[in-house]
């Protein structure tokens, strides 16, 4: 990672300088030995040495030195120097090398031209031309430079050597994506001839290659399409434009890639990359791309080859109908859809895997996108009859039906109805789950497809799959037990990662079922503590167990409230303990929401236990060792721990501000550079918000709201801070809104008034108002300026 990267470069800058040259000049002259294996170390030692030393200032001649090299006529020099130069492109930042890009830039366009002998000097080349690509900006900005390089990258297409072919597609493909602004004229004269006959290459890495140009192309215009509509709703003018290569290009692109869907391996692993996949994968992004416009094209092949003898055209037929089914407008699709239902339906159940496999996985698609196009009354029960008939199938069929199955009661389900189509049909699908999962195979994902249906039909059942819904929560828990049982025959490491994922499985489904069944789990609560503590003990080195198991206490919390804590002082210890583990940040950061739960929950029952909580909260924010994602949860379960023990939260207060109003600084003070850093701060000002929300709600319970009086001058001034940043989220906009108007609620005799009559403050009022008709952020606000307007007046 980082810091080790960083760790390691200060021991190589604190070896002496004599020593260090010795080693620099040894490696450069090793770049120039016959010996394969001793260059390649070499160049990657070189280049090494270049990232660590080169932004200190340091070994400023290495590049100067290797370009010469690349002027020689030792080919193994050459070869060697190239590739370093390859190495040190893609390991440095780019700005470090842009005063060299010029000369870089001119040694490897030399070593890729065509008329360079060695074929081998070319790959070197082109490597190093892909890995420079982000830093010749500025060379790519000039006409004739950006020429040369488009000349010399589409020639070297044409190489009879495969590998010079392979590097230069994947040179296209990442000049597309960095310089689509710049190809609208070499898409006109070689870009779309070139990379349509690369497609139907006989040799299967070019044609990748070539078929990963047009996903490129797409996920570009994609973009381009999000940014023209999001400039479009805030009243922008976009600084770009999309020159829609992808629409204007159909008429050539699409008959190859739905001729390269036929060329399945029927050999080939399920994972394994191939030609035919990633047509497929290119189809759908063509779809998402032009839309209505690919339909013409797709259906024809589609109606010509549903019915084809050879499996492979009835495979690739389907897989074309279902790859377009994101993209063109649903009132074009549904017809489409409804009259290939019945086939699609029947394909399951076809002679050959792949076949079947494809279909089922054509039909999620339909119950994931177009819901609306199944006819209830005529699909359903054949289609269900079919995904569960396919649950018996071949191990690869199984997850795409039970994705179909998901999508299904995910669309029509709900736990507040009666009843739904799927209630029929309920029982019979847990069954043939529970079957398939009897088995500890869990060939292709299989056994954890079907488990995450369950959970899902656990989720999303009404009210009359509820008997079943229980009953599966005693079959899940006896197996669970089971898995208990045998752990200590469990030896191997690949035994004891199976033995942990489907402990995993097992939890998600006990914690839908105890969401599901709300206080009903009381009935088999008592087991499943005793269980879950039993797992916590033996599983205490697989954090994903203990997570998972973790989830579900927090649904037993939930369901249960303060019944709950009768199995707090039991379960207390492993919380601590989770709390308190650094390295497995994301198990300490559901433990931070434990407490939130149980302080929901448990209310002032949860008094005893507060003091431990605010000692290792505290602690773990002043830790460096924990992950920064986890503190802005821990300063929100501050405001949960205020609002269970309300006044008695008083003994916490000074603390609970001196933390809240560093954290505040901290905010103010840091530069949202990145979406990494401007998400944090987000989180980060949530939680302070989210905070003094409980803290001043449980004060007030108590009548001690005074006690915060303090505070408001500087957390108002922070607010104003807040608001004045573009970069604000909609969710921190909105608790901020509920803060004020908790705040006015507390003073409403005067004590804040001046401070309420900022002018910020009816400025996001004011935007608060202009939410959708029914929305959080429009309750929020409504309530929030009668409080306001009462506390100021």
């Amino acid at each position: 990672d980082e810091a080790r990267r960083e760790q390691y470069a200060q021991r190589w800058l604190q070896v002496n300088d004599g020593v260090r040259s010795q080693i620099k000049q040894g490696a450069l002259i090793s770049l120039g030995t016959g010996n394969h294996h001793v260059t390649m170390t070499a160049a990657q030692a070189v280049a090494a040495i270049i990232a660590i030393e080169l932004p200190h200032g340091q070994w400023q001649d290495a590049i100067t030195v290797l370009l010469q090299n690349v002027s020689t006529n030792n080919a193994n020099l050459k070869i060697a120097s190239l590739q370093t130069i390859g190495y040190v492109c893609e390991s440095i930042d780019p700005e470090i090398l842009v005063t060299q890009s010029n000369p870089i830039l001119t040694a490897v366009i030399q070593g890729a031209n065509s008329d360079e002998p060695s074929q081998e000097v070319r790959f070197a080349a082109i490597t190093a031309l892909f890995n420079s690509l982000e830093f010749v900006r500025q060379n790519f900005e000039n006409e004739g430079e950006r020429n040369v390089i488009m000349q010399t990258v589409c020639e070297a297409t044409q190489s009879p050597e495969p590998t010079v072919q392979v590097a230069a597609y994947e040179c296209l493909v990442r000049i597309m994506q960095l310089y689509y602004d710049k190809m609208s004229f070499y898409m006109e004269k070689a870009l779309l001839g070139l990379t349509v006959t690369g497609m139907k290459h006989a040799e299967e890495k070019i044609a990748l290659q070539a078929i990963e140009f047009w996903s490129t192309l797409c996920d570009e215009e994609l973009e381009l399409q999000l940014e023209e509509e999001e400039a479009q709703e805030l009243g922008h003018q976009l600084n770009r434009q999309s020159y829609q290569f992808a629409k204007s290009s159909l008429g050539l692109v699409m008959p190859t890639l739905l001729f390269l869907l036929t060329r399945q391996d029927e050999d080939a692993d399920e994972d394994e990359w191939n030609v035919s996949m990633a047509a497929a994968t290119c189809l759908s992004l063509l779809a998402q791309t032009v839309g209505n416009d690919i339909v013409s094209f797709v259906i024809p092949f589609v109606e010509q080859h549903i019915r084809n003898p050879d499996w492979h055209y009835r495979e690739a037929a389907i897989m074309a109908f279902g790859s377009i089914l994101d993209g063109p407008d649903a009132n074009v699709l549904n017809p489409l859809v409804t009259q290939a239902l019945p086939v699609l339906i029947e394909m399951v159940k076809d002679q050959v895997v792949q076949v079947k496999d494809t279909a089922a996985w054509t039909l999620g698609r339909v119950c994931d996108l177009l819901m609306e196009c199944i006819q209830l009354g005529v699909h359903l029960h054949s289609l269900v009859s079919a995904l569960v008939a396919g649950l018996e199938d071949n191990a690869r069929i199984v997850s795409n039906c039970c994705w179909a199955i998901m999508n299904i009661t995910e669309q029509l389900g709900s736990n507040s109805a009666d009843t739904y189509p799927l209630s029929d049909y309920f029982e019979g699908i847990i069954t043939a789950l529970m079957r398939i999962t009897e088995s500890n195979v869990n060939e292709n994902k299989s056994r954890t497809s079907a488990y995450e249906t369950m959970a899902t039909l656990a989720s999303t059942g009404p009210k009359d799959t509820v008997p079943t819904i229980g009953k599966l929560g005693v079959a899940i828990l006896d197996r669970l037990d089971t898995t208990i049982a045998n752990a200590s025959q469990v030896v191997g490491t690949d035994d004891r990662v199976a033995l942990g994922e489907l402990q995993s499985n097992l939890l998600n489904v006990l914690t839908n079922v105890t969401r599901t069944l709300g206080h009903q789990v009381s009935e088999i609560s008592d087991r499943m503590m005793t269980t879950v503590l039993q797992l916590l003990t033996t599983s205490s080195k697989q954090a994903a167990v203990s997570e998972d198991a973790f989830l579900l206490v927090g649904a037993l919390i939930t369901a249960l409230e303060g019944e709950f804590s009768r199995y707090l002082e039991s379960f207390a210890p492993f919380l601590y303990n989770a709390l308190q583990n650094y390295e497995e940040y994301q198990l300490c950061s559901i433990s931070v929401g434990l407490i939130g739960d149980i302080c929901r929950g448990l209310g002032q029952d949860a008094a005893p236990y507060c003091d431990q909580f605010m000692t290792i909260l505290l602690h773990n924010l002043e830790s460096d060792a924990l992950s920064r994602d986890v503190k802005p949860g821990i300063l929100s379960c501050f405001g949960d721990i205020a609002l269970a023990i309300g006044g008695s939260f008083e003994s916490y207060l000074e603390v609970s501000f001196r933390v809240l109003m560093s954290a505040c600084a901290l905010s103010a003070n840091t530069q949202a550079n990145d979406d990494d850093t401007i998400d944090y701060l987000n989180q980060l000002r949530a939680g302070i918000f989210e905070a003094f929300v409980g803290i001043i709600q449980g004060l007030k319970s108590d009548n001690k709201a005074q006690l915060v009086l303090s505070q408001a001058q500087g957390l108002l001034g922070f607010m104003s801070i807040v608001f004045n940043d573009q970069t604000k989220s909609d969710e921190v906009t909105k608790t901020m809104i509920g803060l004020l108007g908790d705040l006015a609620d507390a003073f409403p005799n005067g004590e804040i008034r001046d401070y309420l009559r900022a002018d910020w403050i009816q400025e996001l009022i004011k935007y608060g108002r202009t939410g959708p008709r029914g929305s959080s952020i429009r309750e929020h606000t409504r309530w929030a300026r009668e409080m306001i307007k009462r506390a100021s007046s």
